[in-house]
């Protein structure tokens, strides 16, 4: 396929489909010739030939240039009476295609009707011109007048379809550059999905079982039997580390349907076993709740899951403190929750995003920015900073589903269930200063 001049696909013009075309063209010229002006037959003269030569020469070029082409052959077919041969739609065959050319190359339809009409015009004003004008000749003018117009018309409907055909093309094109571009998306989005997994996934596992040993390699000279207890519990720690990657990277396999049934996504109903992973690491964590607890939705469960997780995964490598406090406030259209910790808050640096992991040893990490993409996919958002009464704080707020009923006491009071911390304390106060 090969562009017109104005932009729209055609066959790619051949040598011998040309041929062919200004062949067939030069026969019917000198068909023409054949028929007299006194309707008898007779060889073609020498002005025939003249005509079917000269006419026939210009239409190779009607692609490149198909109104000079069409003003040429509509000239050429204007002096057939007045060479003394009868105007008929064959001698004028050359102008006809030409016609047909310019209607399917023309940029607008106007200038395509104009210029196929004042050719009709004057090859129809040729034989009255030329005198000895009679009502045959008339009926003869008429007919012939009518081709280049059919020509045009045809020629038109030629480059609508072709338009059409160019424009489902360009759309599918399009639609085809869209699945890609969607397809590509759908890959960085899960790639980004799975990084973030993997990161709290490993983050929170090797942190514990970096404790562990650092709990081990400082007992083991003084008390032996806490060292075994800390390396059974560092053994533990690894072996889930290796099954929670295992499943994790498993997701990524194409083999088919899982030998087993994949398990649940944690969320808030597994947050004691959590909790509890991190105190056998030696971090004392105490819980407060507010309000009634509800169920969430699965990707704000597991959203509140690993914000909590890699909250409390950053006290234990940056905070320097033994001590953490989780709340949890549940609102009628939200849950809040924070971790807070009175460490000395060595994850802030000059010129450091505010709760950046920043220590003289670590390059700073990718905790809290997944914290925060994980709480903006779910609509929510998150804080975090140091508090001013020293510590670091990260606040939460996921939305939730609208409560069918509530569950509060008459007097509007809230439940609060609390744990204590490793000083006696409880978690009311500083936890709850969110931003």
């Amino acid at each position: 396929m090969t562009r017109a001049s104005d932009g729209l696909p055609r066959p790619r013009a051949t040598w011998p489909r040309e041929a062919a075309v200004t062949a067939t063209a030069f026969v019917l010229c000198l068909l023409g010739g054949v028929v007299q002006v006194d309707d008898t037959l007779a060889p073609p003269s020498a002005a025939a030939y003249a005509v079917a030569v000269v006419s026939c020469a210009v239409l190779p070029v009607r692609h490149r240039a198909p109104l000079a082409a069409l003003a040429a052959t509509t000239a050429v077919g204007a002096l057939v009476p007045a060479l003394g041969l009868l105007l008929s739609p064959l001698i004028v065959a050359p102008a006809v295609i030409a016609a047909y050319s310019y209607a399917l190359a023309a940029r607008t339809e106007r200038r395509a009707a104009g210029a196929v009409l004042l050719a009709s015009v004057v090859l129809a004003a040729s034989t009255p011109l030329s005198g000895g004008f009679s009502w045959r000749d008339a009926t003869r003018t008429g007919v012939m007048a009518a081709f280049p117009l059919m020509a045009g018309v045809f020629g038109h409907s030629v480059r609508n379809r072709r338009a059409y055909l160019a424009a489902v093309e360009e759309r599918a094109r399009r639609a085809e550059e869209s699945r890609d571009h969607e397809a590509r998306r759908r890959v960085a989005e899960e790639r980004v999905r799975i990084a973030r997994e993997l990161h709290d996934l490993v983050a929170h596992q090797i942190t514990l079982a970096n404790a562990q040993a650092t709990v081990a390699a400082h007992l083991f000279d003084t008390r032996p039997e806490q060292t075994r207890k800390s390396l059974g519990e560092l053994v533990e720690t690894t072996g889930h580390a290796l099954d929670e990657l295992r499943a994790t990277v498993g997701l990524l396999r194409q083999s088919g349907d899982a030998a087993a049934p994949a398990e649940p996504a944690p969320g808030l109903a597994r947050l004691p076993t959590l909790l509890e992973s991190f105190r056998r690491a030696g971090l004392e964590v105490s819980v407060e709740q507010e309000g009634t607890a509800r169920p969430l939705p699965p990707g704000v469960d597991l959203t509140a899951y690993r914000i909590v997780q890699e909250a409390l995964t950053n006290v234990t490598k940056h905070a320097g403190t033994g001590s953490a406090r989780v709340r949890l406030a549940w609102h009628r259209d939200r849950v809040t929750l924070t971790v807070a910790d009175d460490g000395g808050d060595a994850r802030t640096g000059p010129g450091a995003e505010p709760g950046a992991a920043v220590t003289a040893d670590r390059p700073p990490g990718y905790g809290l920015i997944g914290m925060r993409e994980r709480a903006t996919a779910v609509g929510g958002q998150l804080t975090a900073g140091g508090r001013p009464e020293g510590g670091f704080l990260v606040s939460a707020r996921l939305p939730l589903p609208p409560a069918r009923d509530t569950a509060r006491g008459t007097d509007g009071a809230t439940t609060t269930e609390e744990e204590p911390m490793a000083d006696g304390r409880t978690g009311d106060g500083e936890a709850g200063d969110a931003p």
